[in-house]
């Protein structure tokens, strides 16, 4: 299989030619793939939710043709009705994941092109939607290219003849993250178009407890795609780490605060520590969409946590753990700053000072 016709094949957002959000349910991945319609709003809700969609840029771009798609089924005579209407279907929305920040705005982008058709009739405002929400789509696609550009730069500086280039990665930043390419991901597929062979690379995938996303998701990407894969348990990244088998860190990101403190799939962090100690180069691939300015730190990103089941019940027959306790499962956790070698984005290699590094790219 092509890296093309591979693309075509696990694209995680895509409208039909009949209008028709589609996706690909990533909750039953690997084992079927199968992709789902959504037309209604409480569809589309759930699906974001539940994680049949997800990944920030991928979140981003089902909300934005997710809220094109609804707003086409209001029925309303004048901007004023349509607009309320269209505000509480944004507010629904973002109800759904409150950690990604590409969603919000994903939505606030959409808002804004509401505003700026106001004096058109409500169906040249329909349409313009659904344009605005085709463009966040193809600009991720070129986003996710800058960032595979830059990070196989620096997998050209660790290519050397009759070894392969280790890379460690965690939860899923692929093609079904993102519109195409991923963030984390992305270096690695830009390997292959650009004359890397899939053994020249050696992915070793987190499985990422609780949801198995590297298992589930990120394995089954990278092997399709025929580069070399291998799963490993979270906690065995030291041993890993520490046999030498680990050249360089690719990882995504849902939210960066100002001073470069950067939201993950839950692990991340651990990971970073691990990796700071044992001096291998952690490079988190963010697209500016992600980089919030108006979040100083840590302290000011909301940390999402899930239902319990999740570790107790979800992947087993039987429950795998006593009945009236407590579970507590964030979904994610905030590497430090100083664990970060560098924040890779579509317009350049960030690094510390990162509030600095950010208002260079104009952020």
């Amino acid at each position: 299989m092509g890296i093309e016709e591979f693309f075509d094949n696990i694209i995680s957002v895509k409208l039909t030619e009949g209008g028709e959000l589609n996706i690909i349910d990533q909750t039953l991945l690997p084992g079927e793939i199968k992709r789902i319609n959504l037309n209604t709003k409480e569809e589309i809700w759930e699906a974001i939710k539940k994680l049949r969609v997800r990944g920030a840029p991928a979140i981003g771009v089902c909300a934005a043709y997710g809220i094109a798609k609804t707003a086409s089924q209001i029925e309303a005579g004048n901007y004023a009705d349509f607009e309320k209407e269209f505000l509480e279907l944004k507010e629904y929305f973002a109800s759904s994941r409150p950690t990604a920040v590409n969603l919000f705005w994903a939505l606030n982008r959409m808002e804004d092109a509401l505003k700026a058709n106001k004096e058109k009739s409500i169906d040249e405002i329909k349409d313009a939607l659904f344009k605005e929400a085709e463009d966040i789509r193809n600009e991720d696609v070129e986003i996710s290219r800058g960032i595979g550009a830059l990070g196989f730069k620096l997998l050209k500086k660790l290519k050397r003849n009759g070894k392969e280039i280790g890379i460690m990665t965690h939860c899923n930043a692929g093609t079904l993250a993102t519109a195409k390419y991923g963030t984390a991901t992305a270096p690695m597929y830009m390997a292959l178009e650009n004359g890397f062979s899939g053994d020249d690379m050696h992915v070793y995938c987190d499985e990422t407890r609780p949801l198995l996303q590297g298992a589930r998701l990120t394995a089954f990407e990278l092997s399709n795609a025929g580069i070399k894969t291998t799963l490993q348990c979270d906690n065995m990244a030291s041993i890993l780490m520490k046999s030498g088998k680990i050249d360089i860190i690719f990882v995504g990101c849902d939210r960066v605060a100002r001073n470069g403190d950067a939201a993950n799939k839950i692990g991340t962090s651990g990971l970073a520590i691990i990796a700071k100690h044992y001096g291998i180069p952690f490079y988190v691939c963010a697209p500016t969409s992600t980089i919030d300015m108006k979040a100083e730190s840590d302290k000011d990103i909301p940390i999402e946590i899930r239902d319990g089941e999740e570790i107790t019940e979800m992947w087993y027959k039987e429950r795998m753990a006593p009945e009236n306790i407590g579970v507590y499962n964030p979904a994610f956790d905030v590497t430090d700053h100083s664990l970060i070698t560098g924040i890779i984005t579509e317009k350049g290699i960030c690094k510390y000072p990162f509030d600095k590094a950010f208002k260079e790219l104009g952020l």
